[in-house]
């Protein structure tokens, strides 16, 4: 737990070191602040999910404490329901009252500040979590590594991006440290479930975690995967309970009450969705929680069944039950089963269009090293630290933070949005090797150092107490507590030289890396796109609708004057918080699927069947179903985005009926090929090429360009490229 012990001076160096490495955190992330110059407020946020967030925290400012659960300015002309929680823009709103921001540029200025902010609160808050998990020293280096780290959770906290993402990851690290702390308390404790007296202490931590998942849960239902990490490690735990013949009351005392209280909290907060989805606030959170209960209380059962038998009987018995279960369920409840298959697919899976979102690409090695560098190294050593630990002694709430690390590598891997995610695990990681490597190393650098006389040992080396451990058990060493006096060794010199040298450069590039992308790549919004949607908004008919009201979903209908605005699903958000004007499709990635084909006319007419239909017939008739009257196009739909468009319109072709990339001889080498990428006939019949490229106007032919292949081994000819008349 927190001990607040102010006779210790060192407590006050530590709380020094700390809000430094905070308020350095929150420097890198306010660098784009410090550099915006003459610019408005507005040209610092980004384009897509950060103005919606500011949209929320306008609504919520208009209707208070109202939060809009359904949205009416956004996927014309069907509306939405929004699938994630009130917190993050609420915090956004209180702070806007309390600062008594009421304009737009105002509220934006808060807005902007509340991400650095709340990354600055979680280097403070890995201070303890290094802390649970190691010692002191332990703690301040996972807070330092936490100040410095880069990927996607730097990204989502620096000034410009206003999104939840780093709210998921502050209450998620605190609902893991208080879950820890409640694995840690009951380590001298012998719990008796007939004596409160025995476990008060246990039960009033996993209220605590308990709230702190709920807070999660209330920013993203995300939060869910949390509630797997803890099953995974609770079937984990329990098997290494057995093995070691110890009891496992505290887990069952911490899983029934954290999932208690978190179903009671969001019976109490409402069901939003009327379906059993697990990416939504439905009812299916709580089948969920109630499964992870009654897994809980069937282990913990088994386990008092099997009491004294051998102990391979428990994992043999605990699989058929698995066996059993799966199949019970999926015979009585497929709905439930199929939920569970399909949610796990669903959340470590792929699919062609995810690959559309860049959010939701696979972790690539280049983009693993990019990201944390010299930092996966630690954690890989951190994982072993770990390890090496519950060999020697059991350690329950290092293997909770193993599962922990492991859960959300693999979720980083198929998903690189979690990367804001593995962030604080690779802090801690580094942070445990660290602390490791240096617990062993010092006493024997200092000797090696000082001399092996007695009179230069350090302080608490020659006050070493007797060994007062009971028979048969190893006294706890920590950093530079160890018993007698280590001989001199130069492997454990060179692994710390080894360490130190990691960490520095780990330190070293990610600082740098941070520090050049926040003054050279601020999330400034295109100035072109700002002032085509003011222009928009100031220049198009009323829609009818009322920006600030919150509209009922049950009673809803759009007015006779409301009218979609076509365009790439990334504009959306824009078209929304600039131009107040209704877009038929959204960075949800709604309104964006269509049907391949003349299936347009009656399918799902989304703007990927808009922009990649091949006659103007097509296209007209999905704007009808649609009722949009302005299309707005830019040079990346036409380019760099076209492949997203034919992906989502037809995920088993995607572009290979538009563009083609064939190799050329390379012009000042001709031993080397090039890549060029060419458009196929089809490519130019598009909608969207024909929008952009040649203002909608019917453009005769005047030439073009083809590429002829032959095979030098033959012909002795190389390829060549050649102007050609139509």
């Amino acid at each position: 737990m927190i001990h607040l012990d102010f006779k210790n001076p060192r407590n006050y160096l530590i709380a020094g070191v700390v809000i430094f490495f905070s308020i350095f955190a929150l420097w890198l992330r306010l660098i784009p602040m410090l550099n915006m110059g003459h610019a408005d407020q507005l040209s610092m946020v980004a384009m897509d999910d950060p103005l919606y967030n500011l949209r929320q925290v306008e609504l919520i400012l208009a209707n208070i404490p109202g939060y809009g659960w359904f949205e009416a300015m956004t996927h014309y002309p069907y509306g939405t329901s929004i699938y994630w929680g009130p917190l993050f823009p609420t915090i956004i709103a209180i702070c806007c009252l309390i600062a008594g921001a009421t304009t737009r540029p105002e509220i934006i200025g808060i807005g902007l500040l509340v991400p650095p902010v709340m990354a600055a609160v979680i280097v403070v808050l890995m201070y303890f979590v290094g802390k649970v998990f190691g010692d002191w020293k332990t703690g301040l280096l996972a807070a330092g590594f936490t100040a410095i780290v880069t990927g996607q959770f730097f990204t989502v906290s620096w000034y410009g991006y206003i999104d939840h993402h780093i709210a998921e990851v502050l209450f998620s690290t605190l609902f893991c440290l208080m879950y820890s702390y409640a694995v840690v308390s009951e380590k001298k404790v012998k719990i008796d479930l007939r004596d409160f007296g025995s476990y008060k202490k246990i039960l009033l931590l996993s209220v605590l975690a308990g709230l702190c998942y709920l807070l999660g849960l209330f920013v993203m239902p995300t939060m869910i995967l949390f509630a797997l990490i803890v099953g995974i490690f609770t079937v984990i735990q329990f098997v290494v309970d057995r093995y070691r013949n110890r009891t496992s009351e505290y887990l069952l005392i911490i899983n029934v009450t954290v999932f208690l209280m978190a179903i009671l909290g969001l019976l109490l907060f409402g069901v939003k969705d009327p379906g059993i989805g697990l990416s939504t606030y439905s009812i299916g959170h709580v089948y969920a929680y109630l499964g992870l209960i009654g897994g809980t209380i069937l282990l913990y059962g088994l386990a008092y069944s099997l009491k004294g038998r051998e102990k391979y009987w428990y994992p043999a018995v605990l699989l058929a039950c698995v066996l059993c279960f799966s199949g019970i369920l999926y015979i009585a409840a497929p709905q439930i089963y199929n939920l569970l298959i399909s949610s796990l697919f669903a959340f470590f899976g792929q699919q062609p269009v995810t690959e559309t979102v860049q959010e939701a690409h696979g972790w690539s090695l280049d983009r693993a090293w990019s990201s944390f560098n010299y930092g996966l190294i630690l954690f890989a050593g951190g994982i072993l630290v770990m390890l090496y630990n519950n060999m020697k002694e059991e350690h329950p709430h290092q293997v909770f933070a193993q599962v922990w690390s492991l859960v959300i590598f693999l979720s980083t891997w198929q998903h690189v949005r979690y990367e804001y995610y593995l962030a604080i695990n690779i802090a801690l990681m580094a942070a445990v090797c660290s602390g490791f490597v240096f617990g062993r190393a010092w006493p024997v650098i200092y000797l090696g150092i000082a001399g092996s006389g007695k009179n230069n040992l350090p302080s608490e080396i020659k006050e070493q107490p007797k060994d007062r451990s009971p028979k048969g058990k190893h006294p706890k060493k920590g950093w530079g507590k160890h018993e007698g006096i280590p001989s001199f060794t130069y492997l454990i010199v060179i692994l710390a030289i080894i360490t130190a040298g990691t960490g520095i450069l780990f330190a070293y590039t990610s600082a740098s890396y941070s520090y050049t992308n926040a003054v050279n790549d601020p999330f400034n919004m295109n100035p072109d796109w700002r002032e085509s949607l003011e222009w928009l908004g100031n220049n198009s008919p009323e829609t009818g609708m009322d920006y600030l009201t919150i509209y009922d979903p049950g009673t809803f209908h759009y007015p006779e004057k409301a009218y979609g605005v076509m365009s790439w699903w990334d504009y959306g958000h824009m078209i929304t918080y600039i131009s107040q004007r209704i877009p038929n499709a959204n960075p949800f990635q709604q309104g964006v699927a269509g049907d391949a084909g003349a299936a347009a006319y009656a399918g799902d007419a989304g703007a990927a069947a808009y922009f990649i239909s091949p006659s103007e017939e097509q296209a007209n008739a999905i704007l009808d179903k649609l009722g949009t009257r302005y299309v707005v196009t830019d040079i990346e739909m036409d380019t760099t985005k076209f492949p997203a468009m034919a992906t989502w319109y037809n995920p088993s072709l995607a572009a290979d009926p538009y563009m083609k990339t064939m190799f050329v001889p390379a012009q000042n080498d001709p031993n080397r090929l090039d890549p060029r990428l060419l458009n196929t006939q089809q490519y130019y019949l598009t909608q969207v090429s024909r929008l952009h490229n040649f203002d909608g106007s019917m453009t005769p032919c005047e030439g073009v360009y083809y590429i002829e292949y032959a095979d030098p081994g033959i012909t002795g000819y190389r390829c060549r490229s050649s102007p050609m008349g139509c």
